[in-house]
C-alpha cells in the first residue's frame, strides 16, 4: 500500500476566476511553486493525484476535449520542471445531478485510491474549499485547507496559504510507515 495526497486542482495549482475554473487552455495558470511541491512531495513517497470538480462540462460551458487539453498542458508545466501527478480525476457533471463523485462526496479519491493501491490513512486532501476538507474526511485522509485562517473549516487538520507549505508540512509531520 502507498501513501498520497490528492491535490484539488483550481485555487490550488493553478488560478481560478472566482468561483469560475480556467475553461480554456489559455486561461489556465499555475501558481508559484507548485511544481517545487509536487516534486517535494514526490520525494517523500507520496504519489500525488488531482480530484477536480469540472461542472462546467456538464453545463456545457466547456467540452471534456477542452478539459483535457487543460489537464494536457498542467502535466506539460509540469513536466518541464521534472514532475507529474500520477492521475487526475475529474467529475464532469452538473452541481445538481446528485453523483457519488463530486466533492464533498469521496467518490473520486476513493477510486483513485482503489486503482493505484492507496492506504487512506496515511494520505492528505488538500484543497481551497470546504467541499475538498470533507471530500477528505469521508475518503479516510487528513485534510489540509488552502487560503486565509479565517475560511479555514474547522475540520482542517492544518491551514497552509499556499500548496508548498502544506507540503511542508506534510513531510514534515509525516510518521506514516507506509510502503512506498
Amino acid at each position: 500500500m502507498r501513501k498520497a495526497v490528492f491535490l484539488d486542482r483550481d485555487g490550488v495549482i493553478n488560478r481560478g476566476f472566482g468561483r469560475r475554473p480556467p475553461n480554456s487552455v489559455d486561461e489556465f495558470e499555475m501558481l508559484p511553486e507548485v511544481p517545487e511541491a509536487i516534486a517535494m512531495l514526490q520525494e517523500a513517497g507520496f504519489e500525488v493525484f488531482v480530484v477536480t470538480n469540472q461542472g462546467g462540462v456538464g453545463l456545457g460551458h466547456m467540452t471534456k476535449e477542452t478539459l483535457s487539453r487543460i489537464h494536457d498542458r498542467m502535466q506539460d508545466e509540469l513536466g518541464s520542471f521534472g514532475t507529474q501527478v500520477h492521475d487526475i480525476a475529474a467529475c464532469t457533471h452538473r452541481p445538481d445531478e446528485g453523483c457519488s463523485c463530486r466533492k464533498p462526496q469521496p467518490g473520486m479519491l476513493l477510486r483513485l485510491a482503489a486503482d493505484h493501491h492507496i492506504d487512506m490513512s496515511g494520505s492528505y486532501m488538500v484543497g481551497d474549499r470546504e467541499t475538498d476538507i470533507l471530500a477528505g474526511i469521508l475518503a479516510g485522509v487528513r485534510p489540509i485547507f488552502i487560503g486565509s485562517k479565517a475560511a479555514a473549516p474547522s475540520q482542517a487538520l492544518y491551514n497552509a496559504e499556499t500548496l508548498y507549505e502544506a507540503a511542508e508540512f506534510i513531510v514534515s509531520t509525516d510518521t506514516s510507515d507506509v510502503d512506498t
